[in-house]
């Protein structure tokens, strides 16, 4: 069983994000992408940004001593969100609910959201393992597959 465990980010970090990022077969499954997994310099300058704003709880995420990816909240206290992202060669061993798990725990704030592409069936099961339940359904525009898709949203009370 691998030791899953998060610290803060470290720029010798950010050459294993941009590759788990920018994985075309893992944006599809994300849906939901920004200029900056397409783009290195926008890349760089999101994470110049996040890691300097103190509103935001940002950690690598590491399983056994190895960068697998990252987790974060962000935004107003009372919307709160939570993103994550697993490089794809680690998805299926309990690295993002494990992650997302001390995550929720480090940030102590309620509430939380989350919001994942409907058919993202392991990224909604990551969430509710962690006890986030499904309050609402919505549409977003999902850069990766080039057109909306259906989102569910889900909150930590």
């Amino acid at each position: 069983m691998q030791i899953i465990s998060l610290r803060e980010v470290r720029d010798s970090d950010l050459p294993a994000f941009w590759e788990q990022l920018s994985d075309p077969a893992a944006q599809q499954v994300a849906a939901v992408t920004r200029d900056y997994h397409y783009d290195r310099e926008c890349f760089e300058g999101h994470w110049a940004r996040i890691r300097a704003n103190p509103e935001v709880l940002v950690r690598t995420v590491l399983a056994d001593g190895e960068v697998v990816g990252h987790a974060a909240v962000y935004g107003p206290p009372d919307e709160r969100e939570v993103t994550y992202w697993i490089g794809r060669a680690h998805w299926g061993h309990g690295i993002a609910t494990a992650a997302l798990a001390a995550l929720v725990d480090l940030a102590g704030t309620r509430p939380l959201h989350a919001h994942v592409a409907a058919d993202n069936r392991g990224s909604i099961r990551v969430l509710e393992k962690c006890g986030f339940v499904t309050t609402g359904y919505g549409r977003g525009f999902a850069r990766a597959r080039d057109g909306e898709v259906d989102e569910v949203l889900l909150t930590l009370g």
